[in-house]
């Protein structure tokens, strides 16, 4: 087979290095890859959203399975413009996306199918959102409606975040147009979980539960970024409560789409918090988490050509998924200053040592004058596995410390929580 994985960052390098395992994949490129994509895949110059520039390549060099990493593809059209040539791809249709690409989207299909979720409420106009928010109370949670890279959520302790975050996000426009409306949401307590589940339009298989951490700094502090680590399993978190979130939350999620003629095919990612009254939803993603997919990915025992092929041609239910037993731990190592503005171009120290325990995925790298320099927030990310959470995030940790370029940090506590819970 000849595979095209669509995508630059740490999300995509774990794609590649699962696919590349397969022995059904002769030739494997990426579109457009970063610097450590390139010792396994080759590198296509085209940007993950260039729709007509991906069509053309996947054509003209018989491409037998595209899978789509990062939203923005999807939003673009990317699949809906490959099946439209007769090409097979993994991934959500844009209409389907949606899910992903608006919250007031996915709440009202919530709202439809009875998913449990907070209460919220959707606004376009800041002086209404500022009434209502003074009306509910804080701590309260501030949404851009649209694509923010992970950063458009701002959990408001007091009634002055609030008000600043509704300015930040609608007057001073700091997303964008995916700040032209915002959704103002009630504040969920307890842990919060990442489940991710292979979809083929009609059955759902949910893959290992993971755990992100969003905020940049230990103990949960400071600004929302991309996710700054994740490990799995999640033991603090019971297999009935997990089993609930399939049952609740995926499956019904799933047949409610399909239903409304969404044909779903591809990851489901449902990010959730475990209060006293059960999993509930706090956004839905349309594709592999970031970086859970590179805690996920190395559990995975069965060949993953096998399983998105399955989801691409709509026969996951006779295809087996097998996970291993043993726990994988991602540490991100990023740029300073992210996930505000940072430099980029930085040299990194520390990427040669090679171990059958660790894996270095490359994030925001880039190759200069021979060199691989930063080229992102998020630099790497250290995943490292053993026979439980305390051995892999050890290794992690150790992998972590080798690292070095200027203004280099990463958090010291992730899977602590895990951990201390024991």
């Amino acid at each position: 087979m000849r595979v095209l994985v669509v995508g630059n960052g740490g999300r995509e390098h774990a794609l590649v290095w699962k696919i590349k395992q397969s022995p059904q994949v002769d030739e494997l490129f990426c579109a457009p890859g970063n610097a450590g994509i390139e010792a396994l895949a080759t590198g296509v110059p085209l940007s993950a959203t260039d729709v007509d520039g991906l069509v053309r390549f996947v054509s003209e060099n018989q491409i037998d399975l595209t899978v789509i990493g990062p939203e923005a593809s999807l939003l673009a059209g990317v699949v809906d413009a490959l099946e439209a040539e007769g090409h097979l791809v993994f991934g959500p249709n844009r209409q389907a996306a949606q899910v992903e690409g608006s919250k007031r989207f996915a709440k009202e299909l919530m709202e439809s199918y009875g998913i449990p979720t907070g209460r919220y409420r959707s606004f376009d106009d800041s002086s209404e959102a500022l009434r209502y928010i003074r009306e509910q109370g804080a701590p309260i949670v501030i949404k851009a409606d649209g694509l923010a890279a992970g950063k458009g959520v701002v959990v408001a302790r007091t009634l002055q975040e609030a008000t600043d975050a509704v300015h930040h996000i609608m007057e001073e426009r700091a997303f964008g147009d995916a700040g032209t409306e915002i959704v103002v949401e009630e504040f969920l307590e307890g842990q919060e979980m990442s489940l991710m589940a292979f979809v083929d339009g009609e059955t759902v298989v949910p893959m290992v539960p993971a755990q992100d951490h969003k905020p940049v700094f230990n103990g949960d502090q400071g600004p929302n970024t991309g996710g700054m680590g994740a490990y799995s399993p999640v033991p603090q978190i019971p297999d009935s409560i997990v089993h609930r979130a399939v049952t609740e939350i995926l499956e019904p999620m799933v047949k409610g789409m399909a239903q409304s003629g969404l044909s779903y095919r591809g990851v489901l990612y449902a990010g959730l918090m475990i209060t006293a009254d059960g999993p509930k939803v706090i956004e839905f993603n349309a594709r592999f988490g970031d970086p859970e997919t590179q805690v996920v990915l190395p559990r995975l025992e069965s060949d993953l050509v096998d399983v998105l092929l399955a989801v691409a041609q709509g026969h996951l239910s006779k295809t087996a998924v097998v996970w291993k037993k043993e726990a994988a731990c991602c540490v991100v190592v990023a740029s300073g200053g992210y996930p505000g503005s940072y430099e980029k171009g930085k040299p990194i120290e520390g990427l040669s040592a090679i171990d059958g325990e660790s894996v270095l995925f490359h994030a925001g790298t880039a190759r200069k004058n021979g060199a691989i320099v930063t080229a992102g927030g998020r630099v790497l990310g250290v995943t490292a596995w053993g026979a439980d959470l305390k051995q892999a995030r050890t290794r992690a940790y150790d992998r972590a410390e080798t690292i070095r370029f200027e203004g280099a940090h990463y958090r010291t506590d992730i899977g602590s929580r895990a951990i201390d819970s024991k």
